[in-house]
Parts: C-alpha cells; structure tokens; sequence
C-alpha cells in the first residue's frame, strides 16, 4: 500500500469518526516480545509496550489504552476478535523456533534429541500459555520428549527470559525463535529442529476496538503490511506472509 493510498484511507476513516486522538498523538501498539527489536524500526514513532501475548492480551481484555495488538500467535488475536475486542486480525510476519544454547555450549549440545541424554541439563523454558512455550511443547510433543520438560530450571514469562538466561549462562538449552538468535548478537547458537516437528508461527495484528486513535493504529498495520515494514522484518529474519 502507498503512502497516499494510506492517506486516503486514513481521511475517510477520521471524516466519518472513527478516531478521537489529536494527529500527533503516538499509537500505543501491544506487542509480542520477540517484535522488540524489529517494531521501532518499522513505526519508530509509537508507544510500545512488550511481553508475553497471553499477557497483553489479558491486559486488553481488562481495558489497557492499546491502540494494536501485535501478538507471536494467532490463539490470542483470534479469541479476542471473537470476543468483539480487536479488529479482524492480519498476518504480517512468519517465524521458525530453533533450539538454542550458549555460545560455550558447556551441554555439548548437537541436537535436540540431546537434551533426554544429559541427566544434569539446565533447560529454560517459557510457560504454557505463552506464544513460544505452546510452540516448545509442540515440538516435544512431535519428537516424543515431553519429558525434558522435568528438567526446566524457570519458567519464562516471555522468550526474552528465556534469550537472557542462556546469554547469561544461567542454563544450558531453550527453545526461543530464530529471529531471537540473530539479535543476540553471537551469544547464542542455533540448533535446527528437525523438519517435521517445526509448529506453524505466524504473527498478527489487529486494530484494538477500544482506541482512541484509530487512525494511527490502522497507519501502523499498514506500515507492517507495506514495502518498508516487511523490508525490516525480513531483515531481522522474519519470513512474509
């Protein structure tokens, strides 16, 4: 979409009332954590708020002022647009989850099906109900190790829990996504998942129907959508829809 496509679009919208925030004012956009390194780029002018998208999206539910829900799984975007709450949901960006260890590697870890060989592994892991804990236990699930699980050492409220532990060396493995290794900067190491076990990750926005700027929030889907927003996020390693 064109600037002046959405321009247009923006001037109907505002004309017919579907925004009460001044022009100036910035879009407050809820965004998964693994967008914190991506969104400034694509809308540098916004008000970002990231965590986990379970929790932003309960945030939503009890009436936090976000303007766009950008969530690393489609479960939550999709309840809440059941609920009445957002917009339809867009898809504007694919990931792949990787299993990830630090640089040192002290587990000697080769491959997934390592961490069922090592009885004194620290692995970190996030909840269950977060984005990339359902995708990390997807993936166990498929190779048949669900159990590794036992050896968890923390339970992370988001993957940049998860990012900081192994940076720190305070575990041995976890299950974080692609485009999080590249953003460590080389203190990680990815180890592929077999092909198979690979869950499905596709990112979503949506217009939150409680904003007060919705001019905004619709400029900012579209700035995700657009040339420059998906040139930006395949350069932080986000596949396209």
């Amino acid at each position: 979409m064109t600037r002046t496509a959405i321009a247009l679009v923006l001037v109907v919208l505002v004309g017919a009332g579907w925004t009460t925030a001044r022009a100036d004012d910035p879009v407050t956009v809820y965004a998964a954590a693994s967008l914190a390194e991506v969104l400034p780029r694509v809308a540098p002018d916004a008000r970002a708020q990231f965590a986990g998208s379970n929790q932003l999206a309960l945030q939503i539910r009890l009436g936090a002022p976000a303007d766009v829900f950008a969530s690393a799984s489609p479960l939550y975007t999709q309840q809440l647009f059941r609920e009445g709450l957002v917009e339809r949901p867009r898809t504007f960006a694919t990931n792949s989850l990787v299993l990830a260890v630090p640089k040192s590697n002290p587990a000697k870890i080769r491959s997934v099906y390592d961490l069922a060989k090592r009885p004194k592994l620290k692995l970190v892991a996030a909840g269950a109900k977060v984005p990339v804990g359902l995708y990390t236990r997807e993936v166990l699930k498929r190779v048949g190790l669900l159990r590794v699980l036992r050896k968890a050492v923390s339970q992370e409220p988001d993957v940049k829990g998860i990012v900081g532990k192994l940076a720190l060396g305070e575990a041995d493995a976890g299950f974080v996504y692609a485009t999080d290794v590249r953003a460590a900067s080389g203190r990680l190491v990815a180890i592929p998942l077999p092909r198979r076990s690979q869950p499905t990750i596709r990112y979503e926005a949506a217009v939150v129907r409680a904003s007060r700027n919705r001019a905004g929030a619709i400029e900012l889907i579209a700035d995700l959508l657009g040339t420059d927003g998906r040139r930006e996020l395949a350069r932080a390693g986000f596949g396209l829809p």
